[in-house]
């Protein structure tokens, strides 16, 4: 059984830094490229970055590039999302994502096969 748990999740301020986990189970991690999606209250789920089975390759969407650094530990089946320079729009519940038909980074959600039950991020202003 596949399972993917995010956590680091919190309440920050703005400009603040958070450093969320999603660890995996169940699954040869390595073989899976991951992915980090964001869904904030009374919108659509949006991409936020990707990663490549090696992490030899990351894709950002634009809203988060140069503030976002998304890294994974295969030896720990754990991928990070390093959160910096947190603004409010940045509010949402975010999760992690694994794909195993992926062969380069991508911010497609439809070709994510397992997702973990998310983790709240909270910005003030």
């Amino acid at each position: 059984q596949v399972q993917l748990v995010e956590s680091g999740g919190g309440l920050v301020q703005a400009g603040g830094s958070l450093r969320l986990s999603c660890a995996a189970s169940g699954l040869t991690f390595s073989a899976y490229n991951m992915g980090w999606f964001r869904q904030a209250p009374g919108k659509e789920r949006e991409s936020v970055a990707g990663i490549s089975r090696s992490s030899s390759s990351t894709k950002y969407s634009d809203i988060v590039k140069g503030r976002f650094t998304i890294s994974r530990d295969n030896a720990k089946n754990t991928v990070y999302l390093q959160m910096n320079s947190l603004k409010s729009e940045d509010t949402a519940v975010y999760y992690c994502a694994a794909g195993g038909s992926l062969t380069v980074p991508n911010l497609n959600a439809a070709k994510y096969d397992y997702w973990g039950q998310g983790t709240q991020v909270t910005v003030s202003s």
